[in-house]
């Protein structure tokens, strides 16, 4: 009798699911879709006081004091409390500004002051350099600040950009959410089996390929973050051993006033075996001590509440 009635929630569970999902994607369509007839910058600061409110209720919240606890175990658990509150207000203007991300991209070189978006002359350079280079690259980025915004950096100075990303795990959601990034993001490539081949071949191609690596990677390779191991991505390493070029890293930091500070770092040079070959966890080391770097310097705009050590 009790493994029917196991069986038998099993497949009420089962069937719910998809309707569950159903209803999920519903509602994201439609937030997304009425957010789009909305002032931006309003809806933005409402989601992050939504967010500010509901997510101290959340799991994640836990798991996102115990990460900075262990990361920054010299700040106060009134300066923890701080981050924390930063952390949720930019995942719930990130979901705003995601509604959006068609024009929210505004830098004007001629009156840069008037802009929502500021970039300073040396990642003006930098892009100029990577557009006329003649040379693919890798260009990694962090959830740190709005991490939405990188690839239109790059279509915005004229990279022929390739971008891999992660579905949601809803068809219905995911659809609407391709169509919105694929407006001026440039080529998306779903992350899967087969990404990698792709990637490599856009590269060959001459392309420039981005992607997010600081999330924890189950298969990954070794490197130290904030004084802990964890797990790495390595494809972009591995692409850099089949393509070898420049990498680079980008960020969009959130300013006062609504506005944004978009940077491209130097290029970080990849570390090398004794017989001269791309080292994948070491050059996985070097990317990572990047973005450790950028988090110091705004820990409330990163991510803190994934498992990122395991």
């Amino acid at each position: 009798m009790h493994r029917l009635l196991l069986r038998t929630k099993a497949r009420i569970r089962n069937a719910a699911k998809p309707v569950g999902e159903a209803a999920v994607g519903a509602l994201t369509i439609g937030m997304l879709r009425a957010t789009r007839h909305f002032d931006p910058i309003k809806t933005a600061n409402l989601f992050g006081r939504i967010a500010r409110t509901v997510g101290p209720l959340l799991p994640e919240e836990k798991l996102g004091r115990a990460n900075l606890t262990a990361a920054f175990p010299e700040k106060s658990p009134a300066e923890i409390d701080a981050i924390l509150a930063g952390v949720w207000d930019n995942l719930g203007r990130v979901g705003a500004e995601f509604a959006h991300i068609d024009h929210i991209w505004e830098h004007d070189p001629g009156h840069p002051e008037d802009s929502r978006i500021e970039i300073e002359p040396r990642t003006h350079e930098l892009f100029a350099r990577l557009r006329l280079d003649g040379k693919p690259a890798l260009i990694f980025a962090s959830h740190l600040g709005n991490w939405e915004l990188p690839a239109l950096a790059a279509v915005a100075h004229g990279l022929d950009a390739t971008v891999l990303y992660r579905r949601p795990n809803i068809a219905s959601a995911n659809r609407i959410i391709q169509e919105m990034r694929a407006v001026n993001m440039g080529t998306m490539i779903a992350a899967s089996h087969d990404a990698p081949l792709k990637l490599a071949q856009a590269l060959q191609n001459g392309q420039h390929v981005a992607m997010l690596v600081d999330q924890y990677f189950t298969n990954g390779v070794e490197v130290t973050f904030f004084g802990r191991k964890t797990k790495a991505n390595p494809m972009l390493a591995r692409l850099l051993r089949q393509v070898e070029c420049p990498i680079h890293g980008v960020r969009i930091i959130r300013l006062p006033g609504h506005r944004f500070r978009a940077e491209l770092s130097e290029e970080v040079k990849p570390a090398r075996d004794t017989a001269g070959q791309i080292d994948v966890q070491g050059t996985m080391q070097a990317i990572t001590s990047v973005i450790e770097g950028w988090i110091r310097e705004y820990p409330d705009q990163w991510l803190w509440l994934h498992r990122r050590w395991r």
